[in-house]
This record gives C-alpha cells, structure tokens and sequence, in this order.
C-alpha cells in the first residue's frame, strides 16, 4: 500500500490537510492585520464569564507580564529584553514560528485557561504569555543624536501611548518621553496595544517634565507644544534641525507650566467641522509633518 493510502498520516493530496493549511494561512493574514490596527480585535465575549471574580495576581516591581503573538515575538527578538518564562498553549507554539529552544528560557506548554488565570478573562492574549523583566532605565542624554522625539504631558491611557508608539517607530522618532505620575508604566496592556514598538523604541518616564524640557533645550531641541488654539499652524512653526513635539492629556490638553516652557505652541490646521482628534491621531499626523520638514 502506497503512504498516500495509509491510514494513519495526511499528505498534500488529502483535501482536510490541504483545507487546514489554508485555514491556517487565513488566520495568520487576519492576525497580522488585526496586530496592525487595520481590523478590529473582537470583543472577548466569551472571556467574560468569571470576569467579576478575577482578581489580578500580585506583580513584583520587576515583573512584567507580556502577550500576544505580535508583542511576545518581538519581546523575544529584542536582545535588551530579560526573559523568565514562556507559557504557551500548543497552537500558539505553531503560530509564533519561532525555535524556542536556542533562546535558553524556560517555557511551558499550557492551556489558554491557565494564562487567563494570570492575565484575566479579558485578555486577547492568543495563546502566549511571557513573563520579563522591565527593559533598561534610558536617560535623555542618550537622544542628542536623535532628530525628532516624541514627549507626551500625562498621557493616561495605554491603548493611546500604544498607538503612539507605532506611529513614532513608523517616523523614525528616537524616543517617546512621558512622566511618571498620571503615565502607563510598562506593561501588558501598553504592549500589546503597541504591538511590537515597545521593544523598537526606549520609552522614557521622567519626574518633571518641564525639568526635562529644559534638559532638551540644552541638547540643541526645539520643543514644539500642540495645541488646538495655537498661534499658528504647526508646518509654519518648525524650525532648527532637531524637533521634540509635546502633546497633552487627552482631555485637559497641555499643562500650564509645560505650555509656558516649550519653545513654541502650535495647532493642527483642520479645516472641517471637527477641531480636535483623538492625541494618537494627532501625533501621527505631527509626526509626519516633521519628518517632511526635517527631509528637506
């Protein structure tokens, strides 16, 4: 009997490994586009049962909890990243196509209800968890060769610094600035919502950030603060060879004190009926009108 016939295994003729194979090729076309932000994440309906009795598990200070395909796979590619543990479930393995074994961590095969245990029943955490540390504390210093950075004023909400983080990768900005009171701090959250740009950036947390806008200013930054009443539009306001763009909170805006110590405000010039756009929005859109202004 020929092996195609066999019983026990499938080949490329048999139609339900064929059928798999493509069912696995969409799958991994849906999830790199829903990683990218071009189609939703779906709602975790079925993860809510049990969400009222989850209590999150107690986090040392250096311990920080990754998930996600995306986010996992690029934590374990950054050299700068200490791994502990990888715990994921056997489907996952397949999806990450990665070789576990050279990276010398240890690491389990779970089922996904073992890391909803950890993360909570609401996580999109699609089968793999990472347990790390921190990446390494980053001093401003280090951004003098840097043209354009990113600082945001009490920016609260991670799925919004996420997303910044992506759009500052994207422009090539040498770092996202923010403080450390009313600020995301690392975590799974903001991982998963930057997807990937975490470990592509170093994000900066400072104690006072009209102390660390005057420590740009010596390191030759001019510091542009976005406002919707700004004097004037934020093309005409760019000057010098190395740009460092504030935006605010995204309800109050930009701070008293942070407005009188940037070296200038400015506006998105909007001529539609809306006037203000989500801070992610808006600092994709700023970033991309600095980028052009420091090409040419």
């Amino acid at each position: 009997m020929s092996k195609d016939k066999k019983s026990g295994g499938k080949t490329a003729a048999d139609p339900s490994a064929k059928d798999t194979h493509y069912a696995n090729l969409r799958r991994a076309h849906r999830d790199a586009k829903r990683e990218r932000g071009e189609i939703p994440t779906p709602q975790p309906q079925k993860r809510k049962r049990g969400a009222e009795d989850w209590k999150p598990p107690a986090l040392a200070p250096d311990q920080v909890y990754l998930y996600g395909l995306h986010t996992v796979r690029a934590a374990l590619d950054n050299p700068e990243r200490k791994k502990i543990k990888l715990s994921v479930t056997q489907n996952a393995l397949a999806r990450l196509e990665i070789d576990i074994e050279p990276l010398g961590i240890p690491f389990e095969i779970v089922a996904p209800h073992e890391i909803d245990k950890v993360l909570g029943p609401e996580a999109i955490h699609q089968g793999v968890m990472l347990e790390t540390r921190p990446l390494p504390v980053r001093r401003l210093e280090g951004l003098k060769d840097s043209p354009l950075l990113l600082v945001l004023d009490q920016v609260t909400d991670p799925h919004n610094v996420g997303a910044i983080m992506r759009s500052a990768v994207a422009f090539n900005a040498g770092a996202v600035i923010t403080t450390q009171r009313h600020s995301p701090t690392e975590s799974g959250v903001l991982a998963k919502s930057a997807s990937g740009a975490l470990e592509l950036i170093p994000y900066i947390q400072i104690t006072n950030l009209a102390d660390a806008l005057g420590e740009l200013h010596k390191l030759g930054f001019v510091t542009i603060g976005l406002d919707s009443e700004g004097p004037a539009p934020l093309e005409g306001t760019f000057s010098g060879d190395k740009l460092a763009l504030v935006l605010g909170s995204e309800g109050k805006g930009l701070r008293q004190k942070t407005r009188e110590t940037v070296t200038a405000l400015a506006r998105l010039d909007m001529p539609g009926a809306i006037k203000s756009l989500n801070v992610s929005n808006a600092a994709a859109i700023a970033l991309y009108a600095a980028r052009l202004y420091l090409k040419a």
